[in-house]
């Protein structure tokens, strides 16, 4: 059951990329990353039995860590691998059953799933919140370190 999950993702990532005219190059790894992102997901939701809302958070957190290594190793932009890798995490078929409830007039299910929806959809944007400052984090400590060692000029203060 998992592994046709892992492979749907696959697909649903690498499609949605083709969709976003994403370069054929990155193709398998956009979908790598929505794969590997809804495993988090899984493994979290049901392994542990962690909440939804904070299963989407740290799958989303992956999924920025994994953008920002792919785009720096394949050199291209790093929204191209943040699309692909939330596109599983996505709460389509909630979104759908909550317009349905307002639909046919039961509105406390509808507030109650919309309200759900909601809270997932700011997990996602909150984990690549969260991943771009650590990723912001560890360049400003390779730059003090790189500061430190030389001047502005690129000379090596030892030297001066």
């Amino acid at each position: 059951m998992v592994i046709e999950q892992l492979f749907v993702s696959f697909i649903a990532a690498t499609a949605f990329s083709i969709m976003f005219n994403a370069p054929r190059k990155s193709l398998w790894q956009c979908g790598t990353v929505g794969m590997l992102s809804w495993l988090v997901y899984v493994i979290l939701e049901r392994t542990f039995s962690v909440d939804i809302i904070i299963a989407t958070f740290v799958a989303s957190i992956v999924v920025g860590i994994l953008s920002q290594i792919l785009a720096k190793w394949f050199r291209t932009p790093i929204i191209i691998f943040n699309l692909a890798g939330i596109i599983p995490l996505v709460p389509g078929g909630m979104s759908y059953d909550a317009m349905r409830f307002f639909v046919v007039n039961d509105y406390d299910a509808a507030i109650a799933t919309g309200s759900t929806v909601a809270m997932i959809s700011g997990a996602i944007a909150l984990g690549l919140i969260v991943s771009e400052i650590i990723n912001q984090m560890i360049r400003n400590m390779n730059w003090r370190k790189y500061q430190s060692e030389y001047d502005r000029r690129g000379v090596s203060r030892e030297t001066n």
